[in-house]
């Protein structure tokens, strides 16, 4: 994007995603800085000539100074404790996130009276790999970047988050917090469970099952890779609309063992998943463009485009 001036970008926690986002950002022309609170991830950051600190006083007072907006991007285990500090350091700061659960952190957030200036954010990006070593500018090239606009988002935060973005390579998807997390139980958390599932299946056949194993294996099993502590903590905080989802799945595969076991077939099953498949590989994104913040009724005008597959592309 162009023909706007780049405010400040303090990102907390320098992990995959937020450290991706510190190298996006930074790569796109922000002055952009972070906190990690791994002494291990301060030094491979600091390696790479980034300027990420051990000492949280220090990133966020430096943030309230300079009016960034704060990307918060820690597991969501980890979140009470950073808002705790950003009340503190930096309670007028513009905020944000890029936790994998929405309506959780929005809570969180209003818990600790910062909701005036949060707008939630999800960038639909990652791999099984964690940590500094892992991140890359290129990360959120073309992603869906869920950004909320749930009732009462104050505008000024919201543009500058999707600014950010935009400007990372994304493009965005307005959503609501709890749509959002009903949607990606569905398309990121179930996932990570049937993954464990079909390694911990793989395994059980022993050396000549895994000796076995070709692309739909490794394809199948890829986030299974994910350390298991992230794993809960993306999974876990989502547990009802996962148990949701979990409840669905399980009565698809227990219909296809029933009818496996009566008549020998999973014609159903097969069928059916196939379908849903070539409906993933045809969904098509359409760009919103006659929608703007501060429009009447702007942030349902907008959630209902995200709803139908409506993304922004540019502000």
């Amino acid at each position: 994007m162009t023909g706007h001036s780049k405010a400040a970008v303090c990102v907390l926690g320098a992990g995959l995603i937020g450290g991706s986002v510190l190298r996006a950002a930074t790569a796109a022309g922000y002055e952009a800085w972070g906190f990690n609170r791994s002494e291990a991830g301060v030094r491979a950051a600091r390696a790479d000539d980034f300027d990420v600190l051990g000492d949280i006083e220090t990133v966020l007072r430096r943030a309230a100074k300079q009016d960034a907006l704060i990307v918060v991007g820690v597991p969501m285990p980890a979140v009470d404790r950073i808002l705790s500090d950003v009340k503190i350091f930096a309670p007028e700061c513009a905020l944000t996130d890029v936790v994998s659960v929405k309506a959780p952190v929005a809570a969180a957030v209003h818990a600790h009276e910062l909701g005036a200036t949060y707008v939630g954010g999800h960038p639909m990006a990652g791999t099984s790999e964690s940590g500094w070593a892992a991140t890359t500018p290129d990360l959120f090239q073309r992603a869906a970047w869920a950004v909320s606009v749930d009732p009462g988002v104050p505008r000024d935060t919201w543009e500058r988050v999707t600014r950010l973005a935009l400007d990372c390579g994304s493009v965005v998807v307005p959503v609501l917090s709890e749509e959002h997390d009903r949607a990606v139980a569905r398309i990121s958390h179930l996932p990570h469970v049937l993954a464990e599932a079909l390694a911990i299946a793989g395994a059980n056949g022993g050396p000549l099952a895994l000796g076995l194993a070709a692309g739909s294996f490794r394809d199948g099993t890829r986030v299974a890779g994910t350390a298991a502590d992230l794993v809960r903590a993306i999974c876990e905080p989502n547990a009802a609309a996962l148990l949701e989802v979990l409840d669905d799945t399980l009565r698809v595969l227990n219909d296809a063992r029933a009818s496996l076991h009566s008549g020998g077939t999973i014609a159903q099953l097969a069928e059916a998943g196939h379908d849903a498949r070539v409906d993933y590989e045809d969904n098509k994104r359409f760009a919103i463009t006659d929608i703007r913040p501060g429009d009447p009724d702007w942030r349902e005008r907008l959630a209902d485009a995200g709803r139908s597959g409506g993304v922004i592309e540019s502000l």
